[in-house]
């Protein structure tokens, strides 16, 4: 069974408030996106850190951002800084 959700390593991390200006410059261009990922996903937990990964999407130049935690899975939903797409971590 094949699944997007990776097991591989953090590339970096951020602040609370990094994070949230990222997801939101993210959804804000992007309608269609910022409901995908509020049906998706539900909120965060208070945290002064939050991981960074890369995006896995061929040449994409991106990060992945944490959005929130997915509904249906154990894991944490990502959304990409560059191409916009999400990703379970």
């Amino acid at each position: 069974m094949s699944s997007n959700i990776a097991q591989n390593y953090p590339y970096s991390s951020e602040s609370e408030t990094e994070r949230a200006a990222t997801v939101g410059r993210v959804l804000a261009g992007n309608e269609s996106l910022a409901g995908t990922v509020k049906v998706e996903s539900i909120g965060l937990p208070d945290e002064d850190r939050w991981w960074v990964w890369k995006c896995p999407t061929g040449d994409c130049p991106g990060l992945l951002h944490a959005a929130g935690f997915a509904v249906n899975a154990h894991a944490v939903y990502t959304l990409c800084d560059s191409c916009g797409r999400t990703y379970l971590r």
